[in-house]
């Protein structure tokens, strides 16, 4: 990809990175300014960064609180976009950041980790601990990519599969040591918040080295703007050029996190609006992204301390740029051109059709059977393994609403994948990847917290309407484009990284319900009733009766619209229909397990390698699958750790995570 190949059109002159700093910089001055006035007066507020004018609590508080923050935002937000711009340059992509690649998630899962596992690592320099678990995940994220090329979309897919996959593993420490990890929810989600110059002190030495890396490095990542052929002309080693360059911007992001935690899109956003804003060379946008990115998380902390005191809960600063940089993501997504490789653009025919898929079915249906009776009958007591009577009715009364549960949401996941990916011809998506379950779980806390005590069908009617604010996102944003896949799974990325905000605000306020909300977003099947267990098994069939019959539909939408248009199928009518479909599975499946799993995309793609080809088979095939890989998920979580549980949706996304990761390598 071109270095040039990001916007279409020439860039505004109105708008150049010197101005936009400028705004930028007048608005943090001014309120910086302000709030000095107001708390101890101009004069004194302004000697307070080097003195303590009198012992006063409000001169105290400037000096190791107020000044120490935005000396650290000032730093962390220029760190952050110094790696985005390396990042871009090496991999030749505008999507490349810290976050989009997994970078920030994997340093925060490292430190959490180590604060439970090693804490004597943290004391060696808990900035090479955040460089070991960022460079883990931009190895993973690498080797994923690899065998195509590095491209963009499949980049950024990897990155947001390694971010989803070490979400959940982050998920598991805390669920298990919730206690123990309590302070590090609020830092985790990106806090600003100072009680001295000691972290500054930190910092800012290895911000300095970083600098002088990128300066060092300029000349030579400049050559790589050029095609392979004319770099290696030069006698560039673009290997170890691009692993300098990846490992600087590795080390700069795990220096900041290690510092403040996870600060979102900073790192994606200002080198971007940089781009648009005309800076082409690579020194001008190093210069110039850098001040927008400090300046941006400056503002930001600025206004949201200014008004932290009519807001409801604490909202930490890195959950603040991460809910603002998602709109911007997609306000930025129609404007990018990306000339990568995407991923295929059909349903996803396996090299060999089942010459008998009923067959295949009818053996599936089988294992299901198989694996409900063992998810029903064995597992551990007290005793070690047991196999239950089957009139043991105390035991059994326990464990089949369980069972049943986990199979019913299984299956609406894998309908709802397996109708999204047909519809938009991606075998790569599903509602997990592209937001829909985000979107969901977006509007279920919300109803969780803003409604008293809601029952279940207002939890269901909040999770479909957000689910279907999710769709209509997807579809006014990607209409223009034609629905191509790499531009829907940056739009998924982007409402994946609102839900991250929104969970990490829920998390860090302190409030009681937030327990209630991680062991909602960890899957657990645990609280699961009788008549809960039959409405969802029930609902799960009566949706993929409804399903069935759209599956004409299925077997052409694929071929395009024009195509499908000419066999006298409705467009605008099967697509909303569809779309209606996937958000009431999608958000049926969501309340009970949670976001996080990945059986909407795992098990349609298990269904086509198994050779269900036609979408009514295709449909019966999935549904089978995500129903099996549910049950074992939930049978798995009771037994591994017993007497503890890893929940069903925490599972089947590490196995689904594991299994996909392992596929995307073979692609």
């Amino acid at each position: 990809m071109s270095a040039d190949a990001l916007a279409h059109a020439t860039p505004s002159r109105r708008l150049t990175p010197g101005r936009a700093c400028l705004l930028l910089g007048l608005l943090t001055a001014g309120l910086a300014l302000a709030h000095l006035t107001s708390s101890t007066g101009l004069v004194t507020g302004l000697s307070s960064l080097v003195t303590i004018p009198d012992a006063s609590s409000e001169t105290l508080v400037l000096h190791f609180a107020w000044w120490p923050r935005l000396a650290m935002a000032l730093m962390a937000g220029g760190g952050l976009a110094l790696a985005g711009v390396l990042m871009q340059q090496v991999l030749r992509n505008p999507l490349a950041a810290p976050t989009t690649l997994g970078v920030a998630s994997g340093a925060n899962l490292a430190l959490m980790a180590a604060s439970l596992l090693a804490p004597g690592l943290l004391a060696l320099g808990r900035e090479w601990v955040a460089l070991a678990g960022g460079g883990l995940a931009m190895g993973l994220v690498f080797a994923l990519a690899w065998r195509r090329g590095l491209s963009p979309v499949v980049v950024v897919l990897g990155g947001l599969v390694v971010n989803l996959y070490f979400g959940a593993l982050a998920m598991v420490l805390l669920l298990f040591h919730q206690e123990a990890l309590k302070g590090l929810l609020i830092w985790g989600a990106g806090s600003l918040a100072q009680n001295g110059w000691s972290d500054a002190a930190f910092l800012a030495p290895r911000l300095a080295l970083g600098v002088l890396g990128a300066f060092w490095l300029l000349r030579p990542l400049a050559v790589l703007e050029l095609d392979e052929a004319g770099a290696r002309s030069l006698g560039v080693s673009l290997k170890w050029l691009r692993l300098a360059g990846l490992g600087l911007a590795v080390f700069l992001t795990g220096c900041v996190v290690s510092t403040v935690g996870v600060i979102g899109f900073i790192g994606l956003a200002a080198p971007n609006i940089v781009r648009l804003a005309g800076a082409r060379r690579l020194g001008t946008r190093l210069l110039w992204s850098t001040l927008l990115g400090a300046l941006l998380l400056a503002t930001t902390d600025q206004l949201l301390q200014r008004y932290a005191g009519t807001l409801p809960t604490l909202i930490p600063t890195g959950a603040t740029t991460a809910a603002l940089g998602a709109p911007l993501l997609l306000w930025l997504i129609p404007r990018l051109r990306l000339n990568g490789s995407a991923p295929p653009r059909h349903a996803g025919t396996p090299a060999m059709r089942h010459p008998a898929p009923r067959r295949l079915i009818v053996g599936l249906s089988l294992a299901l059977v198989a694996m409900a009776a063992v998810a029903v009958l064995a597992g551990q007591g007290a005793d070690g393994w047991q196999w239950a009577s089957p009139l043991n009715t105390d035991l059994l009364e326990w464990r089949w609403p369980r069972l049943l549960a986990a199979a019913g949401c299984g299956l609406m996941l894998a309908v709802a994948g397996t109708l999204i990916q047909r519809l938009t011809a991606n075998p790569m998506a599903s509602p997990e990847i592209l937001g829909i379950s985000g979107g969901s779980a977006i509007a279920l806390m919300a109803a969780i917290f803003l409604l008293p005590s809601p029952g279940n069908l207002a939890l269901v009617g909040a999770g479909v309407l957000g689910a279907l604010a999710a769709l209509a996102v997807l579809v006014i944003v990607n209409r223009k484009s034609g629905f191509q896949p790499e531009r829907l799974l940056l739009t998924g990325v982007a409402i994946t990284a609102l839900f991250e905000a929104v969970k990490a605000v829920v998390l860090a306020g302190g409030d009681p319900r937030g327990q209630q909300v991680i062991a909602w977003l960890s899957g657990s099947t645990y609280y699961v009733d009788a008549a809960s267990a039959v409405t969802v098994a029930g609902a799960a069939v009566v949706l993929a009766i409804i399903a069935a019959p759209l599956a004409r539909w299925l077997d052409i939408l694929p071929l395009g619209g024009a195509t499908a248009a000419a066999l006298g199928i409705p467009l605008r009518r099967a697509r909303l229909g569809l779309l209606l479909l996937v958000a009431l599975l999608t958000a049926a499946a969501t309340l009970v397990v949670g976001p996080l799993s990945f059986v909407g995309l795992l098990a349609p793609h298990m269904a086509r390698l198994l050779g269900f080809t036609r979408a009514r088979t295709h449909l019966a095939g999935a549904a089978l699958t995500g129903a099996l890989l549910m049950v074992l998920a939930d049978w798995l979580g009771r037994q591994l750790l017993f007497p503890q549980e890893i929940p069903a949706g925490l599972v089947a996304s590490l196995i689904g995570g594991a299994y996909f990761m392992w596929g995307m390598r073979r692609l």
